[in-house]
């Protein structure tokens, strides 16, 4: 089915110009020389698509989603400059043909079969995916998850701008415009309504966003028709979103309008919205037959409005050139795009693990380790510095009050005041925002921002004061939405700065975890390592908060931050080790473009004592560098090695003290660190000890316990495993969260069961 209409819109096209008469002198009004290298971007894009099909009928190409239909796109290629960084839809083929034709060097047909075909040396992803990207043409990379690249987007359009007005360098002109294209269905997801809604949130806010959003309107979605005028309806009377409409099939008007929202951007530094009408030609992708859900007559409408036939139709009938001259042009194209795409499919393949994964690997940690203690003391000279070269009178990006969220009851409660001495002992909460505030001193790409972090110090007090010495330019407060938090920072990332964005607890992130996983993660991956997401995410999180919150300020769930590749994710339990690790989070980020989660302990901020009244759960800021995947030994029991983190750390620590006047003695082996686990400690001290009790706060089923025990057996471990864990349940509110959590005695039972046989 696919071949055959891949023919029929190849004859179709022939016939068409084949029979148009010569015109006379061309119209000294149409640039001639435009017109071609429109007609040529088209072309090249439809010859791919049908190139992809055939390369998958032969089973030597694995991605045949095409555009053709879509090739009006190459006029908003057209209106913009190479230099203006591009986020394309799936179907934006001919915007990047255009794009790459007009960059000395670039060969935009062996570069997309080579993605096709899944080559080790396709430019962009190595053979990881067909993605449309460029780092020379300035095209980011984009998988196809529906409208994830939106927030992305905004937050690189607020970057540029942020980047400018602290006068640091990106790679982008500083009245650069950032160009966003999806499709019809996709404006309806969610993460496309929010991205949007951020832009005009932030625009009305007098903060610069210049962002050109073109919705490619082919009119259904894979198989679902959207509404003829529901785009217009959604979006033509948005206030704060300048609305464009353009003909995708006709060429002139795709071209001037599309300008003509290119340079409105460009001048007034504010969002626009260009709908682009398209059709879509070929189906949704190889695989799907349009006849089991289309009409034949609106299958046969839309030929008609093919956008390539309609440029070489415009050439000829203004005079520009004879249809012989069109035909020779097109038949041109499909030799050279037929024989790059047999030479491309017998390029080498991935074929280990390791190539495969390179991308996602630690790369430098020596240098990580460098930039970690060059950071790790605020140099004296700096230290009563004027801070005011950080900051300015610019607004935060904020949407008020998370009252009804979080509470209004914690701000006095919560609120702290972090010690000006350094040497004096701190608690979870304060060492993280000395770390914060040392961080922000040194490092001018370091940015802090969240719900609440700016004005109100976050609602626990761990921001706090850091706006006021730093500025609101720097460390300033979000809208309610945490896809465009983390959005925020996948676009200032890839302005060139470090930003430490903050989700306001776990539970806020699962609505957003697509930004982590499909977008922050993947990026580094489909662009083998030429694009990065530097970035540290810090959530407060877990459980243990007596009497307050319930599930969603309790949430014990890290399942779905453990299992994305190459995202390191770290969880301090007190003071110093808070310092060390955000520290070392960060200087991964910066130095090998990680991303890091940095899970704070909620009911751990603001704890000082392990035993009442003793202060022993307070400490100095380590001011040192820990390496990513090495753990923390607390004693030297020789019994038996109490595996655990966070909340399970002092709970460890007072098991150990009830276990040794019962005579026997345990160690507490601080995990820290998530992912990767900290593998070789934890063998070191498992073999020790012959005995290893998992004190896991997450879930029994899909919690860190499982990992761990896995861990030991592939290690070759032979002693004796035991896990004590929080049950499968969401955490309630009140007294019931006892019934469900990890607790002290649950696991001084468990070790006593684990010892019993010891003599």
């Amino acid at each position: 089915m696919s071949a055959d209409a891949g023919r029929t819109l190849d004859e179709l096209f022939r016939a068409e110009i084949t029979e148009l008469p010569t015109a006379p002198a061309a119209n000294s009004e149409l640039d001639a020389a435009q017109l071609w290298e429109l007609f040529e971007a088209q072309a090249t894009s439809r010859h791919l698509d049908f190139a992809a099909r055939a390369l998958g009928v032969a089973r030597r190409g694995y991605y045949s989603i095409g555009s053709s239909g879509h090739e009006g796109n190459a006029a908003v290629s057209a209106a913009l400059r190479v230099t203006d960084p591009a986020l394309l839809h799936y179907r934006s083929g001919a915007f990047f043909v255009h794009r790459a034709r007009r960059v000395p060097g670039l060969d935009p047909i062996r570069d997309v079969l080579l993605g096709v075909v899944a080559a080790a040396v396709d430019p962009i992803s190595g053979g990881r995916h067909k993605v449309f990207g460029s780092k020379a043409a300035h095209v980011i990379p984009q998988t196809s998850t529906i409208a994830s690249h939106l927030p992305r987007a905004v937050g690189l359009a607020f970057g540029i701008e942020r980047a400018a007005r602290l006068g640091r360098a990106t790679e982008w002109p500083a009245d650069a415009v950032v160009l966003c294209t999806f499709g019809d269905a996709s404006a309806n997801h969610s993460t496309a309504t929010g991205a949007i809604n951020t832009a005009i949130h932030t625009a009305h806010q007098g903060i610069p966003v210049p962002i050109l959003f073109v919705c490619e309107d082919n009119g259904i979605g894979i198989s679902v028709p959207t509404p003829p005028d529901w785009i217009e309806h959604a979006y033509g009377a948005r206030p704060g979103l300048t609305y464009f409409t353009a003909d995708g099939c006709d060429p002139l008007d795709a071209l001037a309008t599309a300008r003509r929202a290119a340079d409105w951007v460009r001048e007034h530094r504010a969002p626009a919205f260009l709908r682009l009408r398209t059709v879509r030609l070929l189906g949704h992708a190889g695989s799907d037959v349009e006849s089991a859900y289309r009409r034949a007559a609106d299958i046969a409408a839309d030929l008609r409005r093919d956008p390539v036939l309609a440029t070489g139709r415009l050439l000829v009938t203004s005079g520009i050139t004879k249809p012989s001259e069109v035909l020779a042009r097109y038949d041109d194209i499909a030799h050279r795009v037929a024989t790059m795409a047999e030479l491309v499919w017998r390029e080498p393949k991935l074929t280990t693990a390791a190539a495969v994964t390179a991308p996602l690997a630690p790369l430098r940690p020596d240098a990580v380790r460098a930039d970690v203690i060059t950071s790790a003391v605020l140099p004296a000279s700096r230290s009563g510095a004027d801070h005011s070269r950080f900051g300015g009178s610019e607004p935060d990006v904020t949407n008020g009050s998370v009252a009804e969220r979080s509470g209004t009851q914690l701000d006095s409660t919560f609120a702290i005041t972090t010690p000006t001495t350094r040497s004096e002992p701190l608690t979870l909460a304060q060492a993280v925002n000395r770390t914060l505030a040392d961080l922000l001193a040194r490092d001018s790409d370091v940015l802090v921002f969240g719900e609440d972090v700016g004005r109100k110090g976050g609602v626990y007090g761990v921001t706090k004061g850091l706006q006021k010495q730093f500025g609101a330019r720097r460390v300033f407060d979000t809208l309610l939405d945490e896809q465009s938090v983390l959005g925020t920072a996948l676009g200032t990332a890839l302005a060139g700065f470090v930003p430490i964005p903050e989700i306001q607890y776990l539970a806020y992130l699962h609505n957003a975890a697509d930004q982590v996983r499909g977008e922050a993660a993947t990026l580094q991956f489909f662009s083998h390592g030429r694009y990065r997401n530097p970035m540290v995410v810090r959530i407060a999180g877990l459980a243990y908060q007596k009497g307050f919150g319930g599930h969603f300020h309790n949430d014990n769930s890290l399942a779905a931050l453990r299992d994305i590749p190459g995202v390191i994710l770290a969880v301090p339990s007190r003071a110093d080790d808070a310092d060390a690790l955000l520290r070392t989070c960060v200087s991964a980020a910066r130095v090998d473009g990680r991303v890091c989660v940095f899970i704070e302990p909620i009911a751990l901020y603001h704890t000082k004592d392990l035993y009442p009244g003793d202060g022993a759960w307070l400490a100095p800021p380590a001011a040192e560098h820990v390496p990513v995947g090495r753990a923390r030994v607390h004693g030297d029991g020789a019994d038996l090695t109490i595996v655990t983190f966070g909340n399970g750390v002092p709970m460890s620590l007072r098991a150990t003290h009830t276990l040794a006047a019962r005579g026997a003695h345990a160690r507490v082996l601080d995990l820290r660190w998530l992912a990767p686990l900290p593998v070789e400690d934890l063998l070191t001290h498992a073999r020790t000890t012959g005995r290893v009790l998992v004190a896991d706060e997450t879930r029994r089923s899909g919690g860190v316990s499982e990992s761990v025990c896995a861990a030991l057996l592939d290690g070759g471990f032979t002693g004796r495993v035991a896990r004590v864990t929080s049950a499968d349940s969401f955490v309630p509110l009140g007294p019931a969260a006892d019934a469900v959590l990890l607790d002290e005695a649950g696991i001084v039972a468990a070790a006593a069961e684990l010892l019993a046989d010891r003599h």
